[in-house]
């Protein structure tokens, strides 16, 4: 057997034993169609690890007569390329499967953009960045960008399957009985990430000792030593990150309490409380505001309690906080009418102070004619009076409108509304 490992073995040959990414490779999609038509152009696949990124790469590759050459654009230099593009010039057309493409520096990226323009080398970068916020626009403007996801429960049970019954690349070789639970453990577990299940199942299968029927029996403890926790691909510093931060806060707004819990659990495990306390506290003022007062407060609260508690026990006052958020009344009037006063002065509305609101407290303001005829609303029975507050030009406007989502509101709509009527 090869010492390569056996997801490395297992790789597609073709775009034909592509297992997953349907909506790339499956018939009469984009790069089945562009491999049948033998028609490529430059491209690069993203996603998070071990979801086919180089498989679909290689694939492409091996349904190709096309020479092709993996490079790694953090280890391989200039150099390495440049035997790549001397290939391509004496063959004509050389597939180039780069990984961690996003980390292509100005030098590597100057001397590859010509030979991507002319056709010579066809870059297949794979990457786990997203494309649009990592890698050059030069680089970018000359590929298609192709996003990849998580493989299915049933597309990693169907690898595993391949792999098991394989004699030439898998494990075919070894009589194996892998009990049901165990491959429901592999394929769960693994989070999407075929790679993740294939170590896990080849370290199942070497580490253990035939019977004495000679066979090795892969039971769900032996599946959970080798798979000991459920895999979780979560960059704090990459796209998987504000997805799930997105992710959370839609939830929040949107009232919907299981799917905040999933993502707030998701953010736990990633122990990333910073990043939950500060979206939590947005949360509170962008979408629940005026509709609940207090959710500010209290959503402080239960961020100083995370903080002194930290993990584990930081999670239960988040959980409290995230429930109430969630089934909280809604309002984003007080930032939305911020922003519309915000646009206007950005667009040049501003105009003078009314010269009654002017500054009267110095010798000579009142020769100016600053803070005469000033209304003090203390003055009056109710504690207030009806004046011009905003400068002429924009004394109609009307920035807040209220939501009249929970009772607070509804009662500061009915004096905001009195206001406007003078």
């Amino acid at each position: 057997m090869s010492q390569k490992p056996l997801a490395f073995r297992m790789r597609p040959r073709s775009i034909e034993e592509m297992v997953g990414q349907e909506h790339l490779v499956g018939e009469g999609k984009i790069i089945h169609r562009m491999v049948k038509a033998k028609h490529l152009s430059s491209m690069i696949l993203y996603g998070p690890p071990g979801i086919g990124k180089t498989s679909i790469a290689t694939a492409i590759a091996g349904s190709t007569n096309y020479a092709f050459r993996t490079l790694n654009a953090v280890v391989h230099n200039k150099k390495d390329m440049a035997i790549v593009a001397e290939e391509a010039k004496m063959s004509g057309k050389v597939i180039l499967i780069l990984d961690e493409v996003h980390r292509l520096d100005k030098a590597k990226q100057d001397f590859l953009l010509p030979h991507l323009e002319s056709g010579s080398i066809i870059l297949i970068g794979a990457t786990t960045s997203n494309p649009y916020h990592a890698i050059n626009p030069a680089i970018r403007s000359r590929c298609q960008i192709f996003e990849l996801h998580p493989l299915s429960v049933e597309d990693i049970k169907a690898v595993i399957e391949q792999a098991l019954q394989d004699r030439v690349r898998g494990l075919g070789e070894y009589e194996i009985l892998l009990e049901p639970e165990a491959m429901e453990h592999f394929a769960n577990g693994c989070g999407g990430d075929v790679r993740s299940a294939l170590n896990a199942l080849e370290l199942a299968v070497l580490s253990n000792t035939p019977n004495d029927e000679n066979m090795i029996v892969i039971d769900l403890r032996t599946a959970e030593e080798c798979l000991q926790k459920k895999s979780f691909y979560h960059d704090k510093d990459g796209d998987g990150h504000y997805n799930v931060l997105s992710a959370f806060q839609k939830s929040i707004r949107g009232s919907d309490v299981d799917a905040a819990l999933h993502y707030l659990g998701r953010l736990i495990e990633a122990g990333d409380l910073i990043s939950i306390a500060r979206r939590l506290l947005v949360i509170a003022y962008e979408d629940i505001s005026l509709a609940n007062p207090q959710a500010g407060a209290r959503t402080l609260a239960a961020i100083e309690a995370a903080e002194r508690l930290g993990f584990p026990e930081a999670r239960i006052p988040l959980a409290n906080v995230v429930i109430e958020l969630c089934l909280s009344p809604k309002s984003n009037s007080a930032y939305k009418a911020l922003d519309e006063a915000l646009a206007d002065i950005r667009k040049g509305l501003i105009g003078d102070v009314p010269a009654h609101l002017k500054d009267a407290h110095y010798k000579g303001a009142a020769d100016l004619g600053n803070g005469l005829n000033y209304l003090y609303p203390h003055d009056y029975p109710t504690g207030w009076i009806a004046q011009q507050y905003l400068p002429d030009k924009l004394k109609h406007k009307s920035y807040y409108k209220p939501k009249k989502t929970s009772k607070f509101e509804t009662a500061l709509a009915q004096v905001y509304e009195k206001t406007k009527k003078k």
